[in-house]
């Protein structure tokens, strides 16, 4: 009779999420996330083939997230850019490790669909992309600005935010 797992997959990459917020990419290691589900590292690479699978699972997890995030929204342009804003402050790791190469383009393609249809209703099909793009671009931007304290001139950031937010709806209405 087989040996009875001791970990799974779906443990190994919530102890690998975990591990990022606490430590950031250097902190998530495999030993790290074998000490965690408390098994060895050489059962760990029966779930997670090597760091890189274990990097991508978990901004896998972290883009579903996301993604069941932004569809709880109204679905609206604010909607979307508040529930982005809001879940990379829960989890401001896993969002720079969502936006890195290690995000597989599918998970990415789930995440840019509620921005790409939202961006159509603004601007129509032929614009969508170019309309999204400019959304996730400055949103990413300033959220990442805000998340290390780069906003050191004094003022209310939840200001900018909404100031920035307001102007871009306005840039792509006042295009089409």
């Amino acid at each position: 009779m087989p040996t009875p797992e001791k970990t799974s997959f779906n443990r190994i990459v919530a102890a690998g999420r975990d591990l990022l917020e606490a430590g950031g990419q250097q902190g998530l290691t495999m030993q790290s996330v074998a000490e965690r589900v408390g098994v060895r590292s050489p059962s760990l690479y029966k779930h997670v083939g090597n760091r890189a699978a274990l990097l991508t699972a978990v901004a896998e997890a972290t883009i579903d997230d996301m993604v069941a995030r932004l569809n709880s929204t109204d679905g609206s342009l604010e909607g979307l850019a508040h529930g982005f804003r809001q879940f990379a402050h829960s989890w401001p790791e896993g969002f720079r490790l969502m936006l890195s190469a290690d995000a597989p383009p599918e998970a990415l393609a789930r995440l840019a669909a509620p921005v790409l249809h939202v961006s159509r209703e603004l601007v129509g099909e032929r614009d969508a992309l170019e309309a999204a793009r400019l959304v996730t671009a400055w949103a990413t931007g300033f959220i990442e600005m805000e998340l290390i304290g780069a906003f050191r001139l004094g003022g209310d950031v939840d200001r900018a935010f909404e100031y920035g937010l307001a102007g871009i709806r306005r840039a792509l209405a006042d295009d089409h």
